[in-house]
């Protein structure tokens, strides 16, 4: 919403289902009798998105993705249907977007011999401040 980059993997517009329903909320008389939110549901593993990308979205983890793997995202802020349909539109091209960005993979890294000897250092300060704890003798 605040970028302007390139979708990195289209969606085509069939495969997405768009119904209109009442927003919930403050709206007065507007609310009850216009159909002016949008209800956007993207079936995943049905979709013709690249497999890598169908299984990372699906693994995201994300609260908008069902266990059936259908993407569910509701839009309700405007009071236009059409802008409410551009802004469902635009949040699963950006969690899709989120998917399509493989994560570069972790170089697993050895601590450093000023950090062993800080850690080593700092562990026998503690075991010193602990041994004075102890029972007082006359």
């Amino acid at each position: 919403m605040g970028t302007n980059r390139a979708p990195v993997c289209a969606i085509p517009v069939h495969e997405v289902e768009i119904t209109a329903v009442r927003a919930q909320g403050a709206g007065g008389q507007n609310v009850n009798k216009v159909s002016n939110a949008v209800h956007l549901r993207f079936d995943v593993r049905a979709s013709s998105l690249d497999e890598a990308v169908k299984e990372r979205l699906l693994r995201l983890g994300d609260q908008r993705v069902t266990r059936e793997g259908v993407v569910v995202i509701k839009a309700q802020r405007h009071r236009s249907l059409e802008l409410n349909r551009a802004e469902a539109l635009a949040r699963l091209q950006a969690l899709v977007d989120s998917a399509a960005v493989e994560p570069r993979a972790r170089i697993p890294t050895r601590p450093t011999l000023g950090s062993q000897r800080k850690r080593r250092e700092c562990k026998e300060r503690r075991s010193r401040v602990k041994a004075l704890r102890g029972r007082v003798e006359d």
